[in-house]
């Protein structure tokens, strides 16, 4: 099941989402997307930020390359557009460093530091499934600061961009 397809739906998934939210996010007034809302990364600026610092962090994990933030606070970028510009290239890294990997490597692990610099080794699959489930989590936050902004936020369930099948 955890297979490269299976990643390269996640991915693809991710592409989809990640443009739904910045479209929403797009149309919120610059000083509230910097407002603080009281949310665990402060502000819809914070959170999304801290999406790609995690990114960030776990890509240059896995495939050994990248810029890896020290803090997961970091703000990488202030600009929405520069952030989305952003967003989209690392997207685009994922899905390339998602079809770069055969059975052997998802079936292989990842040793890597974590923050405190505490050695670790983890299966590459469940880190992938970490990479997108981190996402998935903080995507949800910024969707319930753009409720609380009074802005309604788009659909970001995995059904939804699932293609229906045909009868």
């Amino acid at each position: 099941m955890m297979g490269q397809a299976f990643f390269r739906t996640l991915a693809d998934y991710n592409i989809w989402a990640n443009t739904r939210l910045y479209d929403a996010v797009a149309r919120v007034p610059e000083a509230d997307y910097h407002a603080d809302r009281g949310a665990f990364f402060r502000s819809l600026c914070g959170t999304l930020n801290h999406i790609l610092v995690g990114d960030r962090i776990w890509l240059r994990r896995i495939a050994g390359d990248g810029d890896a933030p020290d803090r997961l606070d970091a703000i990488l970028h202030t600009d929405l557009a520069d952030l989305r510009a952003a967003r989209e290239a690392e997207d685009r890294r994922i899905v390339a460093i998602v079809d770069g990997m055969d059975e052997t490597r998802l079936a292989g692990t990842v040793a890597f530091r974590n923050m405190n610099g505490v050695a670790n080794e983890q299966p590459m699959a469940l880190v992938l499934v970490n990479l997108f489930n981190h996402q998935t989590h903080h995507r949800g936050q910024a969707h319930t600061l753009l409720s609380q902004l009074g802005f309604d936020p788009p659909s970001l369930d995995l059904m939804a961009f699932m293609p229906v099948p045909s009868a």
